[in-house]
Parts: structure tokens; C-alpha cells; sequence
């Protein structure tokens, strides 16, 4: 299911499902008190630089990635950094909550024709994990499965907020010759509800679960953008530890279990507390904000413990043993706040021995391939970077599935 570009009838849509959940879930005096706060930035400054940039300044003049978008994507892109920067958690925990993007979901799928999804989900609930299990044939066994970690800076972000971008690289994934991939996406507890170690408690177990519906780990790609993405590296961290002697907060209970055939990262937020990252005029990510995030999510725990920030571990044999069987494939944007961060990540593993290729799309910001689904209006711009996922893991594990059937 490919599912065409949003349109202004679809924001509307959008915010109709959004308003009420706002006064459910946050509370009527805060939605009121942040609508006032961002109406000077809506009625004034968004207009004067939205306009001074898109019709007056010189190309040179504006960010790289005005350059190159469309208005409707610069618009959009403009409102969620003012958001990032500015509108408190418990607020952008609405807009990504399931009670908005279901409704959502479901809405722009009659909208294009489907009176039921083509493909099978279901919400699975496990001991100490949550998630959702995407499959195009639940009956028989997967030959791929996608663990995927959302992003959300650990505080905000669901699975079902990502299904439309999951479901469209299922699909994708079945058009390159897997026979019934596979998806389950992590529902993790979100700060303020929980900080470390309770969310890479549950990537654990959501991690073994996802091999026990693969049959093996080499058939388990694991996945996931910003704070998902550190969330993976600190599972395949955890993964590769050695008889307890790294010395971390979370119990040593599943240390022999076997690693998974490939690593996929998405503008993942590598080291949570460092000066590389640094806010830029194109990336809707702010440093200031990220500082904050990160904090909280890392709580009493030690800021440099590589299970909490995995850019923290230099060494190189706990990450030999943490590395997946076949390949990390790290994809980011070049004008995010995470790309230096991204760039030090691949080199490392590189000098390690470790198999690591990226791929950095020019004037692109965090996470791009999930942006570009919702905003983007020309096809193969919006597909282009679930393409290149889909590829790398067609060349990595889809003949190494043909040899094992």
C-alpha cells in the first residue's frame, strides 16, 4: 500500500482529529495557553520569513534546504522547528499519539480507495513490551522481519504515527522479491513515564520476539530513526557484551543471544549529550532542545554509559561483537543536526573492521525518508529513501534467504 502525497484537505483533516485529543490529553488550559504562545510566530514571524524567503531573498541567501524544497514542504518544515524549539513535550506528544494518527491513517486510506488496509496488523502486547505486527501473510512465517525503534527524542512518537512510512517500505520490500516480509514496530515507554534503562528493557524483549517470529536472528534487520536509532545501537551494544564485564545498569540476561543480519539507522541520534551537535538554518532538530531530551531520558544513569549513549564506546572489540552479521546502513540528511555525529559513527566502525555504508542525501534534513512521505508531492522523491533501504537489505539478505529455503 502506497498511499499518494498529503494534500491542504488532509492538514485540515488533520487538525480537525487533533483538537479535541489536545483538550483530552493535555488539557484545556495548556492546548489554550499554547495556541496563545504561538500565535505571534504564526500570524507574523512565520508569514514575513516565509514570504522574504520564498520570494524577495537570493538563493544564496536562504538555507540549503529551502533551496531545494517546495513551498508546501518549507512551510510545514518552518512550523515543526518553531514547534521543536518551542511547544513543551506533553504537547507534541498529541500529534504523534495514536488516537490522532489511526483515525488519520484510516481517513487517507479511504481516501484512496482502500475500505480495509492490504495488509494484516494487529497490537501485541508481551511481558514488559508493546508493539504493533505487520505481515502480509500472518499465517506462515515471515523471510524478513524489520524490527523497527521510533524516534521522538524519547518523549513523544508512536507506532501507529509510523505506520504509513512502515507499511509503504512493506510494501516496497515485497516488490523486491521477499515472499512475506514482516514488520513489529516497538511501543516504548516514553519520558516522563520512564527514562533509562526501561525503554532498552523493552527493546530487548521486543528484539526477541521479533527472532522468535523470524525463526533466526540473520533473518531480523533492526531498525529506527533518531532516538530509535540510538535505541538500536544500544541493543546491538547490549547484544554484544561479554560475560557482564562492561560494566551497565541493565541486567546481563540476554548476552548470547544471537545477533540480527543487518542494522538500519535513520538520522540516529549516536551521542546524546555532545557539542557536535549543533543546530543548523535547514534541520527542524534543536541542539538546546535535544540537550533537554536527552537528559531526561538519561535520568540518574551516567551520561557516558554506552548502553545510555552509544557514541560513548570506543571500543572496538565490544563493537565487533555488537555488530550485526551482515552490514550497518546508516541514511541521513546532510544538513541535520546528528550528521557530523552520523559521519564519526560510519568511520569508526569502518576503522573497526565493521561493514558500514551510509548514504547522505545533499541539502536533506532529519530524518528525510520518513519527512518525505508525508510532505513531499512527487513519487519517486518520496520513495526514494525507503529505495534505499529496501535495496540495501535485498542485497544483503534476500539471496542469503533464497540459500537457507
Amino acid at each position: 500500500m502506497i498511499l499518494g502525497p498529503m494534500s491542504s484537505i488532509d492538514i485540515i483533516v488533520f487538525c480537525l482529529l487533533l483538537a479535541p485529543q489536545l483538550v483530552l490529553q493535555a488539557g484545556l488550559f495548556d492546548t489554550v495557553a499554547c495556541i496563545l504562545n504561538c500565535l505571534p510566530f504564526l500570524l507574523l514571524q512565520l508569514p514575513y520569513e516565509f514570504i522574504r524567503d520564498q520570494v524577495f531573498a537570493r538563493s544564496a541567501d536562504v538555507s540549503p534546504f529551502t533551496r531545494q524544497a517546495s513551498m508546501f514542504e518549507d512551510f510545514v518544515i518552518r512550523c515543526v522547528r518553531f514547534a521543536f524549539a518551542n511547544m513543551p513535550a506533553r504537547i507534541g506528544r498529541v500529534f504523534l499519539s495514536k488516537e490522532v494518527s489511526l483515525p488519520f491513517l484510516r481517513y487517507r486510506m479511504l481516501r484512496h480507495g482502500y475500505l480495509r488496509p492490504p495488509v494484516h496488523w494487529r497490537e501485541h502486547r508481551g511481558r514488559g513490551f508493546n508493539g504493533i505486527w505487520v505481515a502480509a501473510d500472518p499465517t506462515k512465517r515471515p523471510d524478513v522481519v524489520v524490527y523497527y525503534i521510533h524516534g521522538g527524542g524519547f518523549s513523544m512518537g508512536s507506532g501507529n504515527f509510523y505506520l504509513e512510512f512502515l507499511v509503504t517500505w512493506h510494501t516496497l520490500l515485497r516488490e523486491s522479491g521477499f515472499q512475506n516480509p514482516s514488520m513489529f514496530i516497538l511501543e516504548y515507554t516514553l519520558v516522563p513515564k520512564a527514562c533509562y534503562p526501561k525503554p532498552l528493557e523493552e527493546a530487548i524483549r521486543g528484539y526477541e520476539y521479533a527472532v522468535s517470529m523470524a525463526g533466526q536472528a540473520s533473518n531480523v534487520v533492526v531498525a529506527g530513526d533518531s532516538a530509535g536509532g540510538s535505541l538500536s545501537l544500544s541493543l546491538m551494544l547490549h547484544l554484544g557484551r561479554q560475560d557482564s564485564s562492561e560494566k551497565t545498569d541493565v541486567p546481563d540476561q540476554t548476552a548470547q543471544q544471537q545477533k540480527p543480519g543487518m542494522v538500519v539507522l535513520i538520522s540516529p541520534w549516536v551521542t546524546l549529550i555532545t557539542d557536535e551537535n549543533k543546530t543548523t538554518s535547514s534541520d527542524f532538530l534543536n541542539a538546546e532542545a535535544l540537550r533537554t531530551y536527552g537528559l531526561q531520558y538519561i535520568g540518574a544513569a551516567d551520561m557516558h554509559d554506552p548502553l545510555v549513549s552509544p557514541g560513548c564506546c570506543h571500543d572496538a572489540d565490544w563493537w565487533r561483537r555488537a555488530s550485526p552479521l551482515e552490514e550497518v546502513f546508516i541514511i541521513n540528511g546532510e544538513e541535520e543536526v546528528f550528521a557530523p555525529d552520523a559521519r564519526r559513527l560510519k568511520k569508526m566502525l569502518q576503522d573497526f573492521g565493521i561493514t558500514a555504508r551510509s548514504h547522505e542525501e545533499p541539502s536533506a534534513i532529519h530524518a528525510w525518508p520518513v519527512v518525505s512521505i508525508f510532505l513531499v508531492s512527487d513519487k519517486e522523491k518520496r520513495l526514494k529513501g525507503i529505495r534505499l533501504i529496501v535495496d540495501e537489505i535485498r542485497g544483503r539478505m534476500l539471496q542469503d534467504n533464497i540459500v537457507k529455503t
